[in-house]
């Protein structure tokens, strides 16, 4: 007998005829569109776009369906008299129309909360200000390794909540988990993960209070079977533990716990009562650096409970780099160019940096966050060759750059470009043999680049034809 998901056949009848909005036609709300119309729902979609802005293929399915549809930048003052309001991760609850429909009695949620509220079976999930992405399809490789049959999802895979009739309660679903997803939730995943939490996203939260608050949301919901994945590392997410209902499980990379899984002189270890066990020494591995070490460390702990360390292992070794995050592209006269797109914060960066044994040439910058650059200059300095900048924050990466070369008496050259193009032809031309050109930008991508994977492809190809 197939498995029937009660949740879901009792969601799905309270949708039939009921006022729903549709904000955002993003990745995460376009499946949702078709999904509405076979629930005979009363649909309504707003984006904050122009119309000639929004996919062909999407306009055409709500003509199709004669859904009524609101665009452009003041859509949300026709948002009124909902019964259930889905809204994109990037429309914040904060928003006075959301609050307001929520006062008046609206339900405002988003697809993930919908799939976390409805799935039947063992959540995990993984949000932080960086490792995210790579830590998250670490877990994902390992449970496949082991067995079972996984579900990824949330700000990579597929969005999954209109696959619900489709999980069964022996799978297991894992997500990788934003600030914006995780904002307003009440409720957190069975087994969650916070990699750290550092300055990110200050251009769209009121303040970083604001995203710390977000960020422990992944585990403010846990009860005491649940279990939460902490850097002891970080100061903000090592005191989460006092707000944990949850049992807690610490990794770090510098300091030698008792309990929990360490990166100590780049062999990976249990700990147990203060008893150390070797589990993998990192050289057997394809990912680099020790950030990535940690992220390691990371997914052990949080799959220690459903996967043989033997099983896990294999799984890491296995283990290729995801795209875009320090992903080697080519040699070119004895120099290697890496693609590190996904860097859109200082604290990436300076991972990145410290990955490499060899000199390096950085290029670095893009659209501004909001974010201070100060911490970034001290590695810079360390690392960094030639230093060539481009986009929104090449200012304020220079400013504090020089600043610190001041204090320290030092000199570094540093060059600003117009373009990608531009950058790419100077690194070429100024790097020498046995050094390394870095693409990290420690900034976001939206000045000229649809999202960090647009940027990195770009990068990519224009290498490629050197």
């Amino acid at each position: 007998m197939s498995y029937i998901n009660n949740k879901l056949e009792e969601f799905e009848n309270f949708l039939k005829f009921r006022k729903v909005a549709i904000i955002g036609l993003g990745v995460s709300n376009i499946p949702l569109i078709d999904y509405m119309f076979e629930k005979k729902a009363n649909v309504t979609v707003f984006d904050d776009r122009e119309e000639e802005s929004i996919q062909k293929e999407v306009l055409d399915k709500i003509n199709k369906y004669k859904f009524k549809f609101y665009f452009g930048k003041d859509s949300l003052k026709n948002l009124k008299n909902f019964d259930i309001i889905f809204r994109s991760p990037s429309c914040l609850p904060t928003k006075p129309e959301l609050m307001a429909e929520e006062t008046r009695g609206a339900i405002v949620t988003t697809e993930i909360e919908m799939l976390m509220k409805i799935c039947p079976c063992k959540i995990l999930g993984v949000t932080g200000s960086d490792g995210k992405t790579t830590t998250t399809s670490l877990i994902n490789s390992i449970l496949k390794k082991a067995g079972y049959n996984t579900y990824l999802g949330g700000n990579i895979g597929t969005p999954l909540f209109t696959k619900l009739n489709e999980i069964t309660p022996d799978d297991i679903v894992v997500l990788e988990l934003s600030s914006f997803q995780l904002m307003g939730m009440d409720i957190s995943p069975n087994i969650s993960v916070i990699t750290n939490i550092t300055p990110n996203h200050l251009n769209i939260h009121k303040d970083y209070q604001e995203y710390i608050d977000s960020k422990k949301n992944i585990f403010k919901f846990q009860n005491k079977d649940d279990i939460v994945v902490l850097n002891y590392d970080n100061e903000i997410t090592r005191n989460c533990e006092k707000e944990a209902n949850s049992k807690v499980v610490f990794f770090s990379g510098k300091t030698k716990l008792d309990d929990g899984f360490i990166v100590d002189e780049k062999i990976i270890k249990e700990c147990n009562d203060g008893i150390r066990k070797h589990i993998l020494d990192t050289k057997d591995v394809l990912l680099r650096g020790e950030h990535n070490f940690e992220n390691i460390a990371t997914a052990l702990a949080a799959t220690k409970i459903l996967v043989n360390t033997d099983i896990a292992i294999e799984a890491i070794k296995e283990f290729k780099p995801v795209e875009h995050r320090l992903e080697f592209v080519r040699e070119i006269d004895k120099v290697k160019w890496y693609n590190d797109s996904v860097s859109s914060s200082p604290t990436r960066t300076i991972a990145g940096l410290k990955s490499f044994d060899e000199d390096i040439i950085l290029i670095a910058g893009g659209y501004d966050k909001n974010l201070d650059y100060t911490s970034i200059a001290k590695p810079i300095i360390e690392k960094v060759k030639g230093l060539i900048l481009i986009g929104q924050t090449s200012g304020k990466i220079y400013e504090a750059v020089k600043k610190e070369l001041e204090e320290q008496n030092k000199n570094l050259d540093i060059y600003m470009c117009d373009n990608l193009q531009d950058t790419i032809n100077l690194a070429n031309k100024i790097s020498k043999p046995g050094q390394v050109v870095l693409f990290s930008p420690a900034s976001a991508s939206f000045d000229m680049f649809k999202n960090f994977a647009d940027r990195g492809i770009k990068f990519k190809n224009l290498v490629k034809n050197l």
